[in-house]
């Protein structure tokens, strides 16, 4: 599960519309985060169990994007991923790309990864990379939700007050580190939305769904007192477990 976090870059024409949200090229990306799990499939059923490993961003605070970048397509170049994105094939991915092909980064994995009719580039391989945001809108048959809206049908926290749009202003000030912790939130939303979406999907059972949400929740309580944000977002997923319950085998 991935997600990045962009500041509007200095190659953005000086007359582009204020208003207008930016090209991909023209964003800086500030933040690498995902939630990694391993995922492992019953060789009697076929279906899958996910096992997390760590919700983390890449490199350190004070990383410049094209440290970022290689650490990133370093880390890539050496697993075999599944990628989970919520909008990630118009923004987050082609951010990616287009500010690697900037810095002369390069992102053969991706492309070179898997087959003509199946790799990281085919919008109907989810195997490879799933933007749940479009799998959810049938690929724009109907409307798309955002991330919070997704989050709070499952009674997840959210982005916690935090918004893409104060980024800029949070790097401005000096709060990248601010910044990597919102981006990590938003991997969690993200993670659990794309579980629950997997046992929606018959991709995996009740039973793994709910050990995945049970070690999600051990793992975040764990880490609360070197990461807040990460308590913090337990916290608010809990306070809505009443309302929204996490498990599904015992419903």
């Amino acid at each position: 599960m991935l997600d990045i976090e962009t500041v509007p870059d200095d190659v953005m024409p000086a007359d582009w519309p204020p208003d207008r949200f930016p090209k991909c090229a023209w964003h800086r990306i500030v933040a690498i985060s995902f939630v990694e799990a391993e995922i492992r499939r019953d060789k009697t059923t076929g279906l899958e169990e996910y096992h997390l490993a760590a919700c983390r961003s890449g490199g350190a605070e004070g990383w410049d994007e094209g440290r970022l970048l290689r650490a990133f397509w370093k880390f890539f170049d050496e697993g075999d991923f599944r990628v989970v994105t919520w909008n990630g094939r118009s923004f987050d991915m082609p951010t990616i790309v287009a500010r690697s092909m900037m810095h002369g980064i390069s992102a053969a994995a991706w492309y070179r990864r898997g087959t003509k009719w199946a790799g990281y580039a085919n919008r109907y391989a989810p195997d490879w990379h799933t933007d749940l945001m479009d799998m959810m809108a049938d690929f724009g048959a109907t409307q798309r939700l955002t991330l919070e809206e997704a989050a709070t049908l499952l009674g997840l926290p959210g982005k916690l007050g935090e918004h893409g749009s104060r980024v800029a202003a949070m790097v401005a000030d000096g709060q990248t580190g601010r910044v990597r912790d919102y981006c990590e939130t938003d991997c969690l939303n993200l993670a659990v939305l794309y579980v629950r979406y997997a046992f929606l999907t018959g991709r995996t059972g009740p039973e793994a769904h709910d050990r995945f949400v049970a070690g999600l929740m051990a793992y975040l309580e764990r880490e609360r007192p070197e990461r807040p944000h990460l308590g913090r977002f337990l916290d608010g997923w809990r306070d809505n477990a009443e309302r929204r319950p996490p498990l599904v085998a015992m419903r």
